[in-house]
């Protein structure tokens, strides 16, 4: 078993039970004490688990912390997110053919398509998305088939990768749970990141869209390097770090102030 399926499994029966034991880990997962300690420990400097004794707890949810359920990140940053949605339809034209992933930021960026008159193409993995769109006689929406997980508002895995290899797709509005210049975007669900790996690859543009509190962060998987953005869109200004590595690499950043 990978690292990233071992830590996704993890926070999986971290986020269920909220406690968890190496002894549990180990039994479960049929690995050494050893390396299940390794996980937990580099997990922690992730910011994705409190290390306890003998094993680790979930962080609390006001923390800097995964949330697992759509509904509590829905609520998160709501304004930034907002602001970033409507900054990321403006470069949305007439007759394009676009991919919102089932981030609650590509979410508000939904809304603005929604009561638009521009003739599109939707492809999305989001169930809410797909649900609100529809109404929209001017959108043909198309929903990314796979697997629909508990607390999720996201169709994850990869039945619908041969569905994306046939479009012709514009634009990729994607959000992530961490950035960061070395490792790119990156996320805490296995199943999702190999979806939206397909999604960046065979996308025109990939457009990504991050409020300030997920730069110079770090997740268990990455699914975009930074040069396969093409564009990123946050809501605060960037360190200027980040800002000239986005400049020597042909990034075009826009603040949504």
């Amino acid at each position: 078993m990978f690292a990233d399926q071992r830590r996704n499994m993890i926070l999986e029966m971290l986020t269920e039970k909220g406690t968890v034991t190496v002894n549990e880990l180990t039994d479960l997962l049929n690995i050494s004490a050893a390396t299940i300690r390794s996980d937990l420990n580099q997990m922690e400097k992730n910011g994705l688990l409190i290390r306890t004794h003998g094993g680790a707890m979930v962080k609390d949810e006001d923390s800097d912390t995964v949330d697992k359920k759509y509904e509590i990140r829905e609520k998160k940053f709501r304004a930034e997110k907002q602001r970033i949605g409507y900054k990321a339809f403006q470069f949305i034209q007439e007759g394009q053919c676009i991919v919102l992933d089932a981030s609650t930021t590509c979410f508000e960026l939904a809304k603005y398509v929604r009561d638009s008159k521009m003739r599109l193409t939707v492809v999305t993995s989001g169930i809410a998305t797909a649900a609100m769109l529809k109404e929209n006689p001017y959108l043909t929406v198309i929903i990314i088939g796979g697997i629909v997980r508990n607390s999720s508002n996201s169709v994850e895995g990869l039945l619908g990768e041969e569905l994306l290899k046939k479009i012709n797709i514009d634009l990729l509005f994607t959000s992530a749970h961490a950035f960061n210049t070395r490792d790119g975007l990156s996320d805490f669900s296995l199943y999702e990141v190999e979806l939206k790996k397909v999604m960046v690859s065979v996308s025109d543009k990939v457009i990504a869209l991050l409020d300030h509190s997920k730069i110079n962060k770090s997740s268990i998987a990455t699914f975009a390097r930074p040069s396969e953005i093409d564009l990123f869109i946050t809501d605060q200004p960037v360190s200027d770090e980040v800002s000239d590595y986005f400049r020597k690499n042909s990034i075009q950043l826009e603040i949504a102030e």
